[in-house]
């Protein structure tokens, strides 16, 4: 069993940033952040493969949101600049054993997610 702890997250303007981590209990394949907005379904933002730091990002972040790791400390970070509203959601950290994929259904541990909030 991993366990995903992860903070940062809360209210923000418009134009602001915000950085969001997650510590896990072991080291992953890969790790991703995904986030979740009222009536919408899950969707991917970003992944990083964990051996050679590959990131990943949806067009929607693309240019905006940047995810790095700490092999060592077993972390992952999102680094989130220039929010817009359409960015309020819960995002959830979450580990993989074997691969990284934009599926939420594939992955193998969720964090406890946590609430980012931009205000226009």
């Amino acid at each position: 069993q991993v366990q995903l702890v992860e903070s940062g997250g809360g209210l923000v303007q418009a134009g602001g940033s915000l950085r969001l981590s997650c510590a896990a209990s072991g080291p992953p394949y890969a790790m991703a952040w995904f986030r979740q907005a009222p009536g919408k379904e899950r969707g991917f933002v970003a992944g990083i493969w964990w051996r050679n730091g590959r990131e990943y990002y949806a067009d929607s972040v693309k240019g905006r949101f940047t995810i790095s790791r700490d092999n060592a400390k077993n972390t992952v970070d999102l680094q989130m600049n220039n929010l817009k509203p359409e960015d309020t959601a819960v995002y959830y950290c979450t580990w993989h054993r074997s691969t990284m994929t934009s599926n939420p259904n594939h992955y193998d541990y969720w964090g406890q997610g946590t609430q980012v909030t931009v205000s226009s």
